[in-house]
């Protein structure tokens, strides 16, 4: 499936679709343990345009940012799922701590993230606004998150 791009694909991939009138919205994140509230949010942010973007952690990126044991899944399979979702229109893993370069390289006209961050914390929120374009965030879906997925794992686990 050609949604996975390395940043440079990416960027020339981006050409063609602004060149063909396409709005572009980007949000980013570990997306370990793919559940309900990663899907669902991901419909809300294609809903803000044409081509939906994500920057995916790298597996090292998301070690340093969970901590030992994470990710869950491994990057080739995270990115393999996200590609293989309907409203997704390209994955590129990103090995930073913040998609801060991502983002810069690729100048979304809108920047999606979760309803957990204020607005001034979201990174690249100054750059996206400097071009002209839209930070946005999403309502939190309750109860469908990893943390959720984890702390469920753990009470069955403990209960065995």
């Amino acid at each position: 499936m050609g949604k996975v791009f390395n940043l440079p694909e990416l960027k020339t991939q981006i050409k063609s679709w602004r060149a063909a009138g396409k709005k572009i919205v980007f949000t980013n994140g570990c997306f370990d343990l793919l559940h309900r509230g990663h899907v669902e949010y991901l419909g809300v942010a294609k809903s803000y345009g044409d081509i939906l973007i994500i920057g995916l952690n790298s597996d090292s990126s998301v070690r340093r940012l969970k901590g030992a044991g994470r990710p869950f899944t491994n990057e080739q399979d995270r990115s393999y799922i996200l590609a293989h979702l309907l409203m997704v229109d390209a994955v590129c893993l990103f090995d930073e701590d913040t998609p801060f370069t991502i983002i810069s390289e690729v100048q979304p006209d809108v920047l999606v993230k979760g309803g957990d961050y204020k607005l001034h914390e979201i990174v690249g929120k100054d750059v996206v606004e400097q071009w002209g374009g839209k930070v946005v965030t999403v309502a939190v879906v309750k109860d469908k998150s990893t943390s959720v997925l984890i702390d469920n794992i753990r009470k069955v686990n403990q209960v065995s």
